[in-house]
């Protein structure tokens, strides 16, 4: 009986070999692709792109032999591929030959671009055709498309004298641009991306009006999740102790590890050492604004969604105007507050005086405003909060350090996420702008 039975499993095994290597060369045979059409996303002129695949799935009940598979356009639009192992190498035409599919078998293509310059402003669709060439002389393609956004590229750049930025064009920086002591940069109208662990060292002035900054990854995560919603996608500001005169004015600061870090240096009651006006600081992994004993002042600002605090002020002097502090971040449940106050930092007593009015202060949390006093001598913790919306526990005020204050509770009907037109928690997408239902109507930066 049991050689009965390994006679019939030699047997089956050599006739489905046998299947398994059955070609045809029939010319009703088809491949089978996901699409027609590789969709990339919009990538920078001389810059590769990531890596892209798609299965090539042959559903027949016989196998097919490629003659040919090739890029249509050749080497002449920056579009490298491998199939099955194979990379269709430049030099040789980009192609390769006899390349077989087994029936019900599959093959694996990656793509990749790295393109030329366009000459344009605009992003410019780029396309090529991947060919396969069947035994039979039939032909299948695959669109492999793409935009390409011609950018400058700075590398490291050193600021060492004063310089003006002004560009129509993106500029994608790698690794720190740092500011010399003495010097001023100024950037004006310009859309600046960092690439990953780059960021910039200001030791001078920088003064930026009507710009953007952040990551300079185009492309998705998932297909309903760009990279530029994610946090962490570059360094952030970071204002070192010799810096003074910093001044923002309609600037964007989105997705870094850390929004802007102030160093501590001697109190200058003088000079800010930074100044920001109708800015964003949003979606940072670690906090947004940190002072530490800094001469700081905010108007009509936004500070939301990040991993530490949204602003967080250890001693000096902060100046507030009509700000939205609010602490929807969403990949953690340990996040910080959305706006933190003390008079220390580390072991140091620092002295701090704060004024902030017609400002929102909210978020997840029961409790998302924190003030933290080292010692018992009031006169270091100076700090008034006038016409504003806070969530936190009411505070018995006998001091007059609290005037007309909204005191937002879980309980209120409307509260937290919903004072906004937008919180789409799912697909990362925030608009601050206050509902018209909103109790904080004329507080904050919208």
């Amino acid at each position: 009986m049991k050689r009965i039975f390994y006679f019939l499993a030699i047997a089956w095994c050599l006739v489905a070999c046998q299947d398994d290597d059955k070609f045809s060369a029939s010319t009703g045979l088809q491949l089978t692709f996901p699409s027609d059409t590789l969709k990339m996303d919009t990538v920078f002129s001389r810059t590769p792109s990531s890596t892209y695949s798609f299965w090539v799935h042959n559903q027949n009940d016989t196998g097919i032999r490629m003659e040919r598979i090739r890029l249509k356009r050749g080497n002449q639009t920056g579009f490298r591929v491998n199939v099955d192992g194979i990379y269709l190498d430049n030099a040789n035409g980009s192609q390769t030959a006899d390349v077989e599919i087994r029936r019900n078998d599959s093959i694996l293509v990656f793509v990749e671009l790295t393109p030329g310059e366009t000459g344009q402003q605009q992003p410019v669709l780029l396309e090529d055709d991947l060919v396969f060439t069947f035994e039979s002389g039939n032909e299948q393609k695959v669109c492999l498309q793409a935009w390409v956004w011609d950018a400058r590229k700075l590398y490291s750049p050193v600021i060492s004298e004063d310089t003006v930025i002004e560009s129509s064009v993106p500029l994608v920086v790698f690794g720190d641009m740092r500011v010399e002591e003495g010097a001023t940069l100024t950037v004006r109208n310009t859309t600046l991306f960092f690439h990953d662990g780059a960021g910039i060292d200001v030791y001078g002035t920088l003064r930026a009006e009507d710009c953007v900054m952040r990551g300079d990854r185009l492309d998705d995560m998932f297909d309903y999740l760009p990279y530029d919603r994610i946090s962490g996608q570059w360094n952030g500001i970071h204002i070192r102790p010799t810096s003074k005169d910093n001044v923002l004015l309609r600037t964007e600061i989105r997705n870094p590890l850390y929004g802007v870090r102030c160093d501590s240096a001697a109190l200058d009651v003088d000079h800010y050492r930074l100044e920001m006006e109708h800015c964003v600081i949003h979606n940072c992994e670690g906090a947004g604004l940190v002072g530490v004993n800094a001469y700081v002042r905010l108007d009509h600002c936004q500070l939301t969604n990040t991993g530490g605090d949204c602003f967080a002020l250890y001693g000096g002097v902060a100046e507030i105007e009509h700000c939205t502090f609010a602490q929807f971040y969403p990949f953690i449940a340990d996040r910080g507050a959305a706006f933190r106050f003390t008079n220390y930092h580390g072991n140091d007593t620092i002295p701090l005086y704060l004024y902030c009015s017609g400002s929102i202060l909210t978020g997840y949390a029961d409790d998302v405003v924190m003030g933290e006093m080292l010692g018992e001598d009031a006169a270091t913790f100076d700090y008034t909060f006038k016409n504003c919306l806070m969530r936190t526990p009411e505070v018995a005020d006998e001091t007059n350090r609290f005037e007309d204050i909204i005191w937002e509770t879980p309980k209120d009907s409307i509260q937290g996420t919903k004072h906004f037109v937008t919180i789409d928690e799912d697909n990362l997408i925030y608009d601050f702008h206050l509902d018209s239902l909103s109790t904080a109507q004329g507080k904050g930066c919208y």
